[in-house]
């Protein structure tokens, strides 16, 4: 398979979790990896103790690992839970808490990319009102994520295994791009754009590609059908991140798939390991 020229970082939030968080960071780099995403590692505690930050952070810098991608709290993830912010009650005040925590915790390591999830539609509230409390959010979040000069991402998941989650494709997931920056002036809202979601949707990955590469920031991949690794499944993702990359990305690739039934360091056999540490 191809993949030249392009950077690849491990989601270590569904990768190597057959290890405690904290040995993860060291695996990753064991396989080779120099940069690394997570999701929100506490989905109990959208602040927790400072201590619990501090471990995480040294596992990270002693294994030698960038992190170059967070998500912000979005609840039981993996779960039944597809984010928080458009939410009301509880969980809304449990992600407006979490920004300037997750915000802080990124930029300690120089991470500014920041994934905010919608969530789920829910009954007792309209559907009006949840946009309107998400883009509420959204702004509150692209405020905090400026002070560190970063990017928040809004990514599209896919119907069939989110069937309450409203931005199941990729024009919805830019318009809602395009309402946060319209909302802050800011123009730090980016679209992620991870080709396994959007192939689920039975979405055409290459016009996808073609029309919003120039508005994604991040990019997330795993093969089609099942999640696994780059070739178990029918994508052609060498194809694909070939695409983007002449279409100017020239972002990270991050690996967010299923290893499988094998121990997660055994599921990057596609991947030559003289390319899977990545500079800056």
């Amino acid at each position: 398979m191809g993949f030249t020229d392009m950077r690849f970082n491990v989601n270590l939030s569904i990768l190597f979790t057959e290890l405690p968080l904290l040995e993860r960071p060291a695996a990753a780099r064991a396989a080779g990896f120099t940069a690394v995403e997570l999701w929100w590692p506490w989905v109990d505690a959208p602040v927790p103790e400072e201590s619990e930050l501090t471990a995480l952070r040294t596992a990270l810098e002693e294994a030698g690992t960038r992190l170059v991608g967070l998500n912000f709290y979005a609840g039981q993830l993996p779960g039944p839970d597809r984010g928080a912010l458009s939410v009301p009650g509880a969980e809304s005040e449990r992600f407006r808490a979490n920004v300037p925590v997750a915000v802080a915790f990124g930029a300690s390591l120089g991470c500014t990319t920041f994934n905010a999830l919608y969530g789920n539609r829910v009954p007792g509230a309209t559907e009006a009102e949840q946009d309107a409390l998400a883009r509420e959010n959204l702004a509150f979040a692209a405020r905090a994520v400026a002070e560190v000069d970063g990017t928040v991402l809004i990514e599209a998941l896919n119907a069939p295994e989110s069937p309450h989650c409203p931005i199941v494709s990729a024009p919805k997931a830019v318009e809602v791009v395009d309402a946060v920056n319209a909302a802050t002036g800011l123009d730090n809202a980016r679209f992620l754009m991870d080709l396994y979601h959007l192939s689920m949707n039975s979405e055409d990955l290459d016009e996808v590609i073609d029309r919003y590469t120039d508005r994604t920031a991040h990019v997330q991949i795993a093969d089609n059908p099942g999640r696994g690794a780059p070739g178990t499944g029918s994508l052609d993702l060498a194809a694909l991140t070939d695409r983007l990359r002449k279409n100017g990305y020239d972002g990270w690739i991050g690996l967010e798939y299923k290893p499988g039934d094998r121990p997660s360091a055994d599921a990057f056999d596609w991947l030559p390991a003289d390319r899977r540490a990545a500079g800056s």
